[in-house]
């Protein structure tokens, strides 16, 4: 049992790390095909962090676990916005962009009521999963071209060598191949000594686990005074893990989420429909707010827990 919970914390690094090579070669391929930088913001960092999701969900759903998959992605939701924006705030206020405000936001509500529809029924079928990515691709080419036909090209980026973005890029991930296999062996392992369903580890070790990456991009741009790359990587990654994660793992293999509850889809769609009074109000995510996103995650997690 130590040796399980110690290689699950390995997993939870090389996540971290494989993440952060992905994120770093897939902004230098970025802008050298002359994206802006705030395309890149908004597809290429919120979209990498996320890939620790992806990885986890589709390994997850190849292999049957279908609890995992979609646990995963319902507790990385919550957790990004409840304990990565609520960590986030009390660091430092986070000023509202108005684009989050106008677009992004609503849409990443619409996303999650969308990803609760599909799941009524416990199953994401292949024709919903083919629905939902086809939903992601056209989310980002609509964002593609909304950020470029609004902003400049960054006339100070220095972008890296194609060559050692791509290598970037194909290290970040074979880590998180790696990562993925340690944690949901493992994860799964200590699921069934515990006693608990492979849909509550999901909701909470393996989410938080696969959010590593959003925490560390969100806390270090709260640190840095830089609110629109905290703020906009969470419902970046929010939006990318219903689309686009789930989509392609219930393609690969259809989903079947037992052991996902009312509480938890509850919890997820409270969480979307929380943030956006807390963005109109005075256009910024200030500490109480971020106190009240945590005391709700302490809260679900006191519902959850027992029922596993």
């Amino acid at each position: 049992m130590l040796s399980a919970a110690l290689l699950t914390l390995l997993s939870f690094v090389l996540l971290f790390v494989g993440a952060e090579l992905l994120v770093r070669g897939g902004v230098g391929v970025a802008l050298r095909l002359g994206l802006t930088s705030l395309v890149v913001g908004l597809t290429v960092v919120a979209y990498g962090t996320s890939s620790p999701e992806l990885i986890v969900s589709v390994k997850a759903a190849f292999i049957g676990q279908s609890g995992i998959a979609v646990g995963n992605v319902v507790g990385s939701n919550i957790f990004n916005i409840a304990v990565i924006l609520g960590l986030a705030s009390l660091i430092k206020p986070i000023a509202v962009n108005a684009t989050a405000m106008r677009r992004d936001a609503p849409v990443m509500l619409g996303v999650t009521v969308l990803g609760i529809l599909v799941l009524l029924d416990s199953t994401i079928q292949r024709w919903e999963g083919v629905l939902l990515f086809l939903s992601s691709v056209i989310y980002t080419w609509w964002v593609v071209r909304d950020a470029r036909k609004n902003s400049e090209p960054s006339d100070d980026a220095k972008p890296m060598k194609l060559w050692v973005a791509i290598g970037f890029v194909m290290a970040g991930l074979g880590v998180l191949a790696l990562g993925s296999q340690l944690l949901v062996d493992n994860a799964v392992f200590m699921a069934r000594t515990w006693g608990v369903s492979e849909a509550v580890i999901g909701l909470t070790i393996i989410a938080a686990g696969t959010s590593m990456p959003e925490l560390a991009t969100s806390v270090v741009g709260a640190i840095r005074g830089h609110s629109d790359i905290s703020l906009g990587n969470v419902i970046g990654s929010n939006i990318f893990n219903i689309l686009f994660v789930l989509g392609l793992a219930s393609i690969i293999h259809p989903i079947h989420a037992q052991g996902l509850s009312w509480t938890d889809q509850g919890a997820l769609l409270l969480s979307a429909i929380a943030l956006l009074p807390f963005m109109w109000s005075g256009r910024q995510i200030g500490r109480s707010e971020g106190l009240i996103l945590l005391a709700g995650y302490g809260i679900y997690l006191a519902l959850l827990w027992p029922k596993g």
